[in-house]
């Protein structure tokens, strides 16, 4: 396959993942069901091991599909390398409270809203680059910080004014929660991503391999919470209450995408990871107001979208700086 297929075909499957992980999430968590609703400790837990298994399937191909080498391999670096593995106690802890916070603002907020509100990582992770990693950014690159924190504050602009009757809130959820879990994940976003460059860079080991580490301490924080939280519903009801097609769905979506995502990245640049996140909240806002209907659209809010897109495609503009290493 030529480059520039490689190209679209990142293109095409970064849009896809992204734009389909929130839909289906928000859908999932407002549509009305008979029995109780999925818990989402539990699919955080479950997402982890399907990381797992599917790492370990990855670094087995890596190794002709030998059981041995990949047995060899896990010992060698997970085992062996004990003070290296605990080093991604770290991030994989703040990635197992970034998922659930996901969970938490989807619940709370409409998919258009989050999607926008989210490419606050790109403001975070560029503050945690400069005073970690000692990376430098370019003019353009403070300016589209600038322009993102504006669209993002547009976005959330109260637009109720006191003669029209209060919007409804959606569907059993409060926007301030999920403003502020949106907030607080966008913040551990852009630690653990730089963190986990930061470890990326020091080591030579398989990008598959330390998301196995990753997932390893994903899966034992996932468990801890979800007994600490849910562990009353967990024993009454099972660990599986309320999974259906699309929880199964949105549980694939989030296991599968950053893997997706760290093996098309070579391919995608910053322009292109920029188009792929504009069409993402375009196709987020259509579908939302269209099929969702959870979404009333205003003129300050496609301002704020439009000014989030710009600092997007801005921040890639002048250079480009190492892209921060897919989490799965």
């Amino acid at each position: 396959m030529t480059s520039a297929r490689l190209k679209y075909l990142s293109l095409g499957v970064l849009v896809f993942q992204t734009t389909s992980l929130v839909l289906t999430m928000r859908y999932s968590r407002t549509l009305q069901s008979d029995g109780p609703r999925y818990l989402a400790s539990s699919a955080v837990v479950v997402a982890e091991l399907l990381k797992i298994l599917t790492c370990v399937g990855l670094v087995c191909k890596e190794h002709s599909y030998s059981v041995r080498a990949l047995s060899s391999i896990l010992r060698q670096e997970i085992l062996h390398k004990p003070i290296e593995t605990l080093k991604l106690a770290i991030p994989s802890g703040i990635y197992t409270l970034q998922n659930n916070l996901l969970y938490v603002a989807l619940s709370n907020l409409d998919a258009a809203t989050y999607q926008v509100t989210y490419q606050l990582k790109i403001l975070t992770t560029a503050l945690f680059s400069v005073s970690m990693l000692g990376r430098r950014l370019g003019l353009y690159q403070w300016l589209s910080l600038l322009i993102l924190m504006a669209g993002v504050a547009l976005v959330q602009w109260p637009t109720d004014s006191p003669g029209t009757p209060e919007k409804e809130q959606p569907a059993g959820g409060s926007p301030f929660v999920g403003l502020v879990a949106v907030l607080v994940a966008c913040c551990s976003s852009g630690f653990a991503g730089v963190y986990f460059e930061k470890i990326l860079k020091e080591t030579k080991q398989s990008v598959w391999v330390r998301n196995i580490q990753l997932g390893m301490f994903g899966l034992v924080f996932g468990l801890f919470g979800m007994l600490l939280y849910d562990g009353e519903r967990v024993r009454e009801h099972g660990m599986f209450q309320g999974y259906n097609s699309i929880t199964w769905a949105v549980v694939s979506l989030q296991a599968l995408g950053g893997l997706v995502i760290a093996a098309v990245i070579k391919y995608a640049d910053n322009i292109l990871k920029g188009f792929a996140t504009s069409l993402s909240i375009i196709l987020s806002t259509l579908i939302s107001y269209f099929w969702l209907q959870d979404f009333e659209p205003t003129s300050i809010f496609f301002l704020g979208a439009v000014l989030v897109i710009v600092a997007t495609f801005l921040y890639g503009y002048e250079s480009k700086p190492g892209s921060n290493p897919s989490r799965a």
